[in-house]
């Protein structure tokens, strides 16, 4: 049983008031260990001299929390005991809390409460909360604690917060999106290209390279290779990264990364898969080039003319070496000019 000073819930005149008390943390931990996976519970105690229960402390346990989300909560009664939420470390010097099961609002808000108070008194810097959808109820109290929005996915909301009185150093939210467009053409100097049944090129008549968003966790070759083969239902291998482009789009706050891909044709009988492709087809290099949009499109037009370059071995894109890590145990690709590498120096 360790012993501690966090204070003691309580509701003053004007918003919250802290009446020092002493307080039983029942957990094996003590404040500066490494924080483990744990769920404490603090109760609260009144065995002070008189003095020392009659001072206020008027700091929440939140440094700066919201007086106004005393309206949606009442205090913690004295000799009730308060949660602390679980949490693992991060890596800088942070706490995750994922939370997993159901809990009220109202008994969620004074276990964040106290949480707080022992990570702030651990040093410990960022917060994150990971709420899952089921879990929507807790969104409110974690605002209104002053946590902020960091991110969103379809299954869960994740809020953080700074707690100390210094720059706030947390990584934003993934700022890039990554796209592939392939180049791929046969022996008879006919590319791949495709038709978009959606999207701006809808009824166009356009013919454009196979696109599409390399997907989390996938590497850019792989992401190419899927992309042709769900646009075309032909099989490719991955030959080199010929350049990338990045644009921003004010619209979602995010850049894109686009890679533009040669792949080497393993298949040839098109069979469109991909409901947003309206048709697919081998086309004459020429031809396609001749197209008027391709003609004003500045970016088709170098992707065209890189592709010419490689294909007639002038021209030394970025190959995917695969390489260990000391961070993780998965293997990644570096990309890199691996001719001009392997020459004799």
């Amino acid at each position: 049983m360790l012993r501690c000073r966090p204070p003691v819930l309580g509701l003053g005149a004007v918003g919250l008031c802290f009446p020092t008390k002493r307080c039983l943390i029942q957990s094996s931990k003590i404040p500066n260990s490494p924080l483990k996976p744990l769920s404490s519970r603090i109760s609260f105690t009144s065995d002070l001299p008189g003095r020392a229960r009659n001072q206020l402390n008027t700091r929440s346990l939140l440094s700066g929390a919201n007086p106004s989300s005393t309206a949606t909560s009442a205090p913690a009664q004295q000799g009730e005991e308060v949660e602390i939420l679980p949490a693992t470390n991060d890596n800088h010097g942070g706490v995750i809390v994922e939370m997993k099961d159901p809990m009220d609002s109202r008994t969620f808000a004074f276990s964040l409460r106290a949480s707080l108070e022992i990570w702030r008194q651990q040093g410990k810097k960022g917060v994150w909360v990971k709420l899952p959808i089921e879990l929507s109820n807790l969104v409110q109290p974690t605002v209104e604690e002053g946590f902020r929005y960091h991110h969103a996915e379809p299954s869960y909301v994740m809020l953080v917060y700074w707690i100390p009185d210094t720059e706030n150093t947390l990584p934003v939210n993934a700022t890039h999106r990554v796209g592939v467009g392939a180049f791929v053409m046969n022996d008879k100097r006919e590319v791949l290209a495709v038709q978009e049944k959606s999207g701006k090129f809808r009824g166009s008549g356009v013919w454009k390279f196979p696109t599409g968003v390399v997907e989390p966790g996938e590497d850019i070759s792989a992401g190419a290779v899927r992309e042709v083969k769900e646009e075309t239902g032909i099989n490719t291998e991955f030959i080199e990264v010929l350049a990338f482009r990045q644009s921003h789009k004010s619209f979602f706050n995010k850049s894109d990364l686009f890679f533009i891909c040669m792949l080497r044709p393993l298949s040839f009988d098109i069979r469109k898969q991909d409901s947003e492709i309206e048709a697919a087809e081998w086309i004459p290099i020429q031809q396609f080039a001749a197209q008027p949009f391709a003609q004003k499109h500045e970016l088709l037009k170098y992707i065209i003319n890189l592709g010419l370059a490689k294909a007639e071995k002038s021209y030394a894109g970025f190959s995917p070496i695969c390489i260990k890590s000391a961070f993780t145990s998965r293997r990644s690709c570096l990309y890199l000019n691996t001719r001009d590498l392997n020459q004799p120096s």
